[in-house]
């Protein structure tokens, strides 16, 4: 995986999929190559092939620098700067030495991919005038490649840390198209593809969350790669805050690909002997389009970075009351709708916002999590009871990173949130963030959640987070340090989540933010699934669900059937059109369920039994995009294989007159083996990957679907 030509100085990083070289050359780190995995990594010709193209120019300039700093000739986005205490922020690195681990270490205080048996390469190198030591960490792990850096001063004076990118690597190639997944509340990891152009191209957050307006993923691909074919370098933030992305096309032709903390709102005050560690960033590189891009990232999510004993544990049907009753329930109300859904076999009640404090809106009460006695007079533990006494479990929804001002809480601590003296304390859903950077607040959530968690039986937290950082200041930190506060509330929430998750392995815990304003591998690191999208219309979910499984797994998708007409969009689709797109993630329901009608009852109790069924494809299946709902298209297609078996979800939008027979064709089947479907018809493997199968089987109206499993044929 790693081989080192010490009298040459390179260090070649690789697998099957890709090849990474770096190599040290009159002390400088360079990165030589990023691509194709490569038999033999001498690429001392390139170096070569460095030179100013004027003598005026620097050679800097043109150098493929694995570690860009500002001040000493490199002209675009530094991915390392430290301001010094003279004010100054000339930084320049050395190589001085490097280790090879036989295992990966633990990236402590942040999430991170695991794999104790991949040996990990570390690279030191030294700002010997400051005395700012710099150790990258590499390792190759399930196909792709993870970085961070580790930064200490060992000067007498304190630096300031302005740039701490987690990754920056040379893509050797022009002309290039940069991909990325943009959004907004409602609609989340839209696909976007443009020319990289010339300059910098680049986007973020400053939001204290990953967000819905960007996620924390940037690629690059040659203009006519498709799903399948041709060539993608992609990088992702496991890291759930503000972020910067961006592609810097060079002089050379060249594109610099990064990412990593925003230097708009991260800074850090490095003391005398002290460290400080990035997020760690995963490198994936595919020959093979951005499908197989993807099966590289879901692998690793699956296999290396999740850490709940849930990942590969079938999930529960659930059963959420939010769209049903919003605030307005009762006891009854909920027990009515739990009866319903023991009749239909869905295995999970969650109960949403509003059972504590006096929450009747979301003007009040966010911090006061006692139960609310007057909406449910017995109490949290009789609820539960009642519950599992139906056969279903109980689920319970928190907002615990959050303070309403209207709160006993908040009475008691107006200090606790994050806010500038002197400043308004701007609300959001009329509500304030806690500052998750001081130890009290921290043992304030994990003290809550440890004794709400205890005194019931609950069995799954929604954990959720509905606004964004204003006044991101701390009443705790002096001012040189308070550009730390974002970061700092991230190393809290995580230290937070680990208790929790730690203390109850067997809680199956799921994120939102908003829906889908936090869906990273961050999150993922402790909880393995996410909210996708408050947006849960059917059709505009199509996309939602394919641009999030560019990068994420379905296993990590919560999707649901809600009701009709959608309270998003006021959409009217069947429920079998709902169902089928609901299927492909974490399947529940989130609409009244005691007010279905007969023909409605009969499809949902069919549908729970389908997703039993299934379940063990669509969670641990391997994922193919097909057919892009995304460029105008009608139709939408993706497929998952397992073992023998594969299921195979069409989507058309709308119905067309005297439509063309247009085709689906499926992937990675075995060209001489026959696969039979659940009508009892049976094709060639080859046919169905290069003939296709003609789309006809759709219902002659809009919103409409066809989902059935292929069983490869044994003999």
């Amino acid at each position: 995986m790693i081989h080192i030509d010490q009298t040459k100085q390179i260090f070649h990083l690789t697998d099957s999929h890709f090849s990474y070289v770096l190599k040290v050359h009159q002390g400088k780190l360079l990165n030589l190559y990023w691509g194709a995995a490569l038999a033999h990594a001498d690429l001392d010709y390139l170096v070569e092939a460095i030179r100013p193209g004027a003598s005026f120019e620097l050679t800097e300039q043109r150098t493929p620098l694995e570690l860009p700093t500002m001040g000493t000739g490199w002209y675009g986005m530094p991915a390392v700067q430290a301001q010094n205490a003279d004010g100054n922020t000339l930084t320049a690195l050395t190589y001085r030495s490097y280790r090879l681990l036989p295992h990966k270490p633990d990236l402590p205080g942040l999430p991170h991919v695991v794999d104790p048996a991949a040996e990990t390469l570390q690279l030191q190198l030294i700002d010997s005038l400051t005395g700012l030591e710099v150790i990258v960490s590499y390792t190759v792990s399930g196909g792709g490649l993870t970085r961070s850096l580790s930064f200490s001063n060992h000067g007498t004076q304190p630096l300031t840390l302005t740039h701490m990118a987690s990754a920056s690597a040379t893509v050797s190639a022009q002309g290039l198209d940069v991909i990325h997944l943009r959004g907004a509340h409602a609609r989340e990891r839209q696909l976007v593809r443009t020319p990289v152009g010339q300059g910098t191209y680049a986007f973020d957050s400053q939001r204290g969350a990953s967000g819905h307006e960007h996620n924390p993923f940037v690629a690059l691909a040659t203009p006519h790669t498709t799903e399948d074919s041709g060539q993608v370098w992609s990088m992702n933030l496991i890291y759930s805050g503000s972020f910067l992305a961006s592609a810097q096309v060079r002089e050379t032709g060249d594109t610099v690909l990064s990412i990593g903390l925003n230097p708009a709102v991260h800074q850090w005050r490095l003391e005398s002997g002290a460290q400080f560690d990035t997020p760690e960033a995963l490198l994936v590189y595919s020959s093979q389009g951005f499908n197989g891009m993807s099966h590289i990232y879901h692998h690793i999510f699956r296999e290396h970075l999740c850490q709940s004993p849930w990942n590969h544990r079938p999930r529960p049907i659930l059963i959420n009351n939010w769209e049903a009753t919003y605030f307005n329930f009762t006891e009854e109300k909920i027990l009515q709708i739990a009866r319903a859904a023991a009749q239909l076999g869905i295995e999970l009640f969650v109960l949403d916002d509003g059972w504590f404090g006096q929450r009747d809106d979301d003007h009040r009460s966010l911090g006061d999590w006692y139960v609310n006695t007057r909406k449910l007079p017995h109490g949290l533990k009789h609820l539960a009871e009642q519950i599992e006494a139906l056969g279903l479990r109980f689920g319970l929804w928190f907002e615990p990173e959050m303070i309403s001002p209207n709160s006993d809480l908040y009475r008691a601590h107006p200090d606790w949130c994050l806010h500038a003296p002197g400043r308004p304390r701007t609300e959001g859903r009329h509500q304030l963030i806690l500052d998750l950077g001081r130890p009290e607040v921290q043992q304030f959530i994990i003290n809550m959640m440890k004794e709400t968690l205890s005194s019931a039986p609950i069995s799954y937290v929604k954990w959720d987070m509905n606004r964004n950082m204003t006044e991101a200041f701390s009443a705790v930190l002096p001012p040189e340090r308070q550009m730390e506060t974002q970061h700092r509330y991230m190393l809290g929430l995580y230290h937070v989540l680990e208790e929790i998750t730690q203390a109850f392995p067997e809680v199956l815990f799921e994120s939102c933010a908003g829906g889908g304003g936090r869906f990273d591998a961050g999150m993922l690191y402790y909880m393995p699934q996410t909210w996708t999208s408050d947006n849960t219309d059917a059709i505009e979910r199509l996309g939602i669900q394919y641009g999030t499984s560019l990068v994420y797994p379905p296993s990590a998708m919560g999707a649901h059937i809600s009701a009709s007409p959608n309270h998003q969009v006021g959409r009217v689709t069947t429920m079998q059109m709902r169902g089928d797109v609901a299927l492909s993630g974490n399947f529940g329901f989130e609409l009244d369920l005691s007010r279905l009608s007969a023909e409605d009852r009969v499809t949902a109790k069919a549908f729970v039994n389908r997703v039993k069924a299934l379940r063990t494809i669509t969670q641990g299946g391997m994922f193919t995009r097909l057919i892009s709902p995304f460029e105008g298209s009608n139709y939408a297609a993706w497929q998952f294989t397992y073992e023998d078996q594969v299921l195979l979800c069409c989507f058309r939008k709308l119905n067309e007159p005297n439509p063309v027979p247009h085709r689906v064709y499926l992937k990675d089947l075995d060209e001489h083996a026959f696969y039979r479907d659940e009508a009892g018809h049976t094709y060639s493997g080859a046919a169905l990957m290069h003939a296709g199968l003609p789309m006809t089987f759709f219902p002659q109206h809009d919103f409409t679907s066809y989902v059935t499993v292929f069983t490869q044929q044994k003999g």
